[in-house]
């Protein structure tokens, strides 16, 4: 099918069944799923500008399906949301005036899927180390249902780092009943604006750096974390479509058949959290940016579409 905004041919059922997989990812580990989204668009022919607005695009719709559900089940921090929002939106338009100018250089593609290649893998490096000595501390857990998960049951090997960052005392000091965290309201800004910048550069809602923020750098528990991610995905997200829609870089019409499947995937994703404790959903994470790189290395050595 032939797509007129961008001017590329793309098959409606890859277009669902990537947007059905990133709604299933998207729910479970609260993340737009752009290091999967972005690269998928980007195999298929697409410039790395306009992955990324149309990625952002149809993060919107699947968002809102998954964070009403995680929202039904507990697991959304909205003052949280709310202040991360501000931050992320700021970074969202530096990300988005960085693509603009790298699009005016004519060298787009190369520099994003270079820092998209970098930026997966140390992700991924550093959580499969935190996730399996967090899993090797901790003390086994009852089977079944893991409803409210706790601070004290979401346990992390990088927690000590995290309560040092909570004790400074950088005025304003910010409580969250919610997530059981005081923190300086500066830090939370400072999380959001780089996962904004990274959401409004490599496309998505960033949750890839924003989640594992919020459970190392906050100290927010992982179910609380995907919860408020995706709420707050859903205005971040929302500026990046418009911020890139007025440069140019959506393809709305890919966009909404991404959305048909990603819409069903979301709630199955964000359902199947209820049975994972926050170590292994963290571990769970690590190799879908590594399929992200992957796939953006062979796109990028080859030249050719997959």
């Amino acid at each position: 099918m032939f797509f007129p905004i961008s001017g590329a041919h793309i098959s409606p059922m890859y277009l669902m069944v990537t947007g059905f997989l990133i709604g299933v990812l998207g729910g479970f580990f609260g993340v737009g799923g752009s290091f999967i989204a972005g690269p998928a668009l980007r195999a298929m022919g697409l410039d790395w500008n306009f992955a990324v607005g149309t990625d952002l695009a149809h993060i919107v719709g699947k968002s809102v399906v998954a964070a009403k559900r995680h929202r039904a089940l507990g697991n959304v921090d909205l003052r949280l949301g709310l202040i991360m929002a501000l931050g992320t939106i700021g970074g969202a338009e530096v990300g988005a005036q960085l693509i603009q100018i790298l699009k005016r250089a004519c060298n787009v593609n190369l520099v994003v899927s270079i820092v998209s290649i970098a930026v997966y893998l140390s992700i991924s490096t550093f959580m499969i180390w935190e996730s399996r000595k967090t899993l090797a501390l901790r003390k086994p857990m009852p089977r079944g249902l893991v409803k409210g998960a706790t601070a004290k049951q979401d346990q992390s090997a990088f927690m000590h780092v995290t309560r040092d960052i909570q004790r400074l005392k950088i005025w304003p000091i910010i409580k969250l009943p919610t997530s059981g965290v005081t923190i300086s309201l500066w830090i939370i800004l400072l999380v959001a604006f780089v996962g904004g910048l990274f959401s409004g550069f490599l496309g998505g809602g960033a949750g890839y750096i924003r989640m594992p923020s919020m459970v190392y750098v906050l100290g927010v528990p992982t179910h609380l974390a995907v919860g408020t991610d995706l709420f707050e995905i859903i205005i971040s997200a929302s500026y990046g479509t418009f911020t890139h829609a007025i440069k140019g870089n959506v393809d709305i019409l890919i966009a909404l058949v991404m959305h048909t499947g990603a819409a069903i995937g979301a709630q199955i994703g964000a359902i199947s959290t209820q049975y994972f404790t926050g170590p292994k959903i963290r571990l769970a994470f690590v190799p879908l940016p590594l399929i992200g790189a992957a796939i953006v290395i062979y796109t990028l050595m080859t030249g050719h579409k997959v």
